[in-house]
């Protein structure tokens, strides 16, 4: 709201020297440089040409240049600017008629002893015609550079909700997919032990609750965002077996700062999903670690036989539109890889986050 007022300021500013210039030229530069006693008619007339100029000025701003210029009626634009230079003619002859301007002129310099003055064209008045354009040429200019910054800001404008509604829903996305695999395990859970289950849900309300109070504002406390994950966790290794080894490191955080909520759930969820199995020993490894202003996820799962082909696709609807969700928020302030290893049949998920000093010390985007 500052800035706007401070481009009308200045705005207005740039407007009031423009014209103290082509008065300060038409009311004294003009007639002093004559070296003569000038009438006060001459000063009538060349304030009624001021008057002339600004009217044309805010004329062609607000009405020729939005109605016919921008609108591709050329013909008629340039009709209407020889129509001003027509009427300034006009204007010109008839101040001069009605003021007696001319004799008067001659008396002036016929006292300094100059009897003999240049013809003047009495049908048209070069110097006016040249004025008018000159004043057509900047109100014009001023004009489409205004449309033009107004337009930009407008799709500025546009960019900035089209975004917000992509990710609002692209977060929509994510949660229900997110919740539809917890509810099946916590369900599968039901039959094995019922105090754990309780457990479960309870740990799943919190989390509920975070999703429905501390997402909403578009960033969240990375405090808050590892306990989430953090609760995750523990849910999902209440279904696992001893042959499943989970391991989680948390960063060291000092500063809480501002990151976008639920960006690391989806490659953590992809891990516990794939990662699996009932009979054969696996690892699920997730860091999660800060150094100055760069974030870093690593996430590491065993990849069995049966999920090679998901793992090698990727394609999860989580795990594409958080890709899609980093590309919106941290547009070129992010790095990302993911991909299986041969050699210790690993899939690994490699994320970072650089982080700006909004993020860091004001914890808003």
């Amino acid at each position: 709201m500052n800035a706007v007022k401070s481009r009308s300021y200045i705005t207005v500013l740039l407007h009031i020297l423009l014209w103290m210039l082509f008065a300060s030229i038409l009311l004294f530069y003009m007639p002093l440089t004559w070296n003569i006693e000038v009438p006060y008619q001459l000063w009538i007339k060349q304030s009624c040409e001021l008057v002339f100029l600004i009217i044309i000025f805010y004329l062609n701003s607000h009405i020729l240049v939005p109605k016919l210029l921008l609108k591709n009626k050329s013909l008629g634009y340039l009709l209407a600017i020889v129509g001003f230079a027509i009427v300034g003619t006009f204007m010109v002859r008839y101040l001069d008629d009605v003021l007696n301007l001319p004799l008067l002129i001659v008396e002036a310099f016929q006292k300094i002893g100059v009897n003999k003055l240049p013809k003047h064209n009495d049908k048209l008045d070069i110097f006016m015609i040249m004025l008018i354009l000159l004043i057509t040429g900047i109100s014009t200019s001023v004009t489409l550079i205004q449309k033009w910054q107004a337009d930009k800001q407008l799709r500025e404008a546009l960019e900035k909700d089209k975004i917000g509604s992509e990710l609002s829903f692209l977060k929509a996305q994510i949660n229900p997919h997110f919740f539809f695999n917890t509810l099946n395990n916590i369900y599968a859970l039901t039959h094995v032990d019922v105090e754990k289950s309780r457990n479960a849900l309870h740990k799943l309300s919190r989390m509920m609750r975070y999703l429905l109070y501390d997402t909403q504002a578009g960033s969240t406390p990375l405090s808050k965002e590892v306990s989430f994950i953090v609760d995750y966790i523990e849910l999902m290794k209440l279904r696992l077996n001893d042959t499943t080894q989970v391991t989680f490191e948390g960063p060291l955080i000092n500063n809480d700062i501002q990151i976008a909520p639920m960006l690391f759930l989806p490659y953590i969820e992809n891990a516990f999903k794939h990662g699996v199995s009932s009979t054969s020993p696996s690892v699920i490894s997730i860091d999660l670690s800060m150094a100055d202003n760069v974030l870093g996820m690593n996430v590491r799962n065993t990849v069995f036989n049966e999920n090679a082909a998901i793992a090698d696709n990727y394609r999860g609807i989580g795990l594409s539109n958080t890709k899609r969700r980093l590309d919106l928020l941290y547009p070129g302030k992010h790095t990302f890889s993911a991909g299986k290893t041969e050699d210790t049949n690993e899939f690994i998920v490699h994320l970072t986050l650089i982080l700006d000093d909004t993020e860091l010390h004001s914890g808003r985007r």
